[in-house]
C-alpha cells in the first residue's frame, strides 16, 4: 500500500519569524497526522532555520527548485548539493508558476530531475494543463507529452513523485473535481507503467487549490496519493486539517 503525503509549498512567502512560527505549529500537531507524511518546502533561505525546527519530528524537508549544474556562474541558482548539505530530503521540479514566469520547459526539467536523482534527492515532477487546453480537450495528450519528455532517458523511478496540478485551478479558487483528478492520476499510472514495473509503487499528488473541506474527498480516489499545497499551506490550521482528512 502505497502512503500518503502531504507537501507545503510555500513559495515566495514568510519572512523569518513567519517561518519559524509556522513551522513550529506543524511540528506541534505532527503527531496527529499519522501515516501521512508531512513536507514542508520554505523559500530557500528558511531552508536551514526550518530544518533545525522539524529536525527528529517526522516533518520532511524538501525545496522548491534546483538548478542541473553542480556549481559555476550561475548567478541566483542552486545546486543539488546545496540543498542536501541543507538537510532537503525532497526537490520540487517544474511547478507551473517555474513555467509561466521563469521559462522552464520540459526539457530543462528533464536536466533538473536527472540531477536530483544523481544526489539521491526525491523529486516532484510536477505537470498540468491550462485552461484553454482543458476546454478543447486537450488535457491527456498534454500531459502525456509532458511526461514523456519530461522523463526521457530516464528510468530511477524509485525516487520520483509525480504533482497533477491544472494550472487552471492553481491560485484561482477552482479545483478539479475529484473524478477529473482521479482521470488524469490514472492516465499518469498507465504511462508510468510503461516505463517501470514499480508504476503501482509511486506516489501522485493533486495541487491545485486544495483545501481542508475537499482533501477527504480527493484523497478517496483510488490514485491520489497526497497533494501539493500551496495557500493552504501558510496557515497552521488550514495546512493540519489537509493532513487530517488524509487519514480518514
Amino acid at each position: 500500500m502505497r502512503k500518503k503525503l502531504v507537501a507545503g509549498n510555500w513559495k515566495m512567502n514568510t519572512v523569518a519569524n513567519e517561518a519559524s512560527e509556522l513551522a513550529k505549529g506543524i511540528v506541534r500537531s505532527a503527531a496527529e497526522f499519522g501515516a501521512t507524511e508531512a513536507l514542508l518546502c520554505p523559500p530557500f533561505i528558511w531552508l536551514n532555520l526550518v530544518g533545525e525546527i522539524i529536525k527528529n519530528s517526522g516533518v520532511k524537508l524538501g525545496a522548491q527548485n534546483l538548478f542541473w549544474e553542480d556549481k559555476g556562474a550561475f548567478t541566483g541558482e542552486i545546486s543539488a548539493a546545496m540543498l542536501k548539505s541543507a538537510g532537503c530530503e525532497y526537490v520540487i521540479i517544474g511547478h507551473s508558476e517555474r513555467r509561466q514566469f521563469f521559462g522552464e520547459t520540459d526539457q530543462t526539467v528533464n536536466k533538473k530531475l536527472k540531477k536530483a536523482i544523481e544526489l539521491d534527492l526525491t523529486a516532484i515532477v510536477c505537470l498540468g494543463e491550462n485552461f484553454q487546453q482543458r476546454e478543447s480537450g486537450l488535457t491527456n495528450s498534454i500531459i502525456s507529452s509532458q511526461f514523456e519528455n519530461a522523463f526521457k532517458g530516464f528510468s530511477r523511478f524509485e525516487k520520483v513523485i509525480i504533482a497533477y496540478e491544472p494550472v487552471w485551478a492553481i491560485g484561482t479558487g477552482k479545483t478539479a473535481s475529484p473524478n477529473q483528478a482521479q482521470e488524469v492520476h490514472n492516465l499518469l499510472r498507465g504511462l508510468l507503467k510503461q516505463k517501470t514495473d514499480r508504476f503501482d509503487q509511486i506516489l501522485l499528488l493533486y495541487g491545485g487549490s486544495v483545501k481542508s473541506d475537499n482533501a477527504a474527498e480527493l484523497i478517496s480516489r483510488p490514485d491520489i496519493d497526497g497533494f501539493l499545497v500551496g495557500g493552504a499551506s501558510l496557515k497552521v490550521g488550514d495546512f493540519v486539517g489537509i493532513m487530517k482528512a488524509t487519514i480518514n
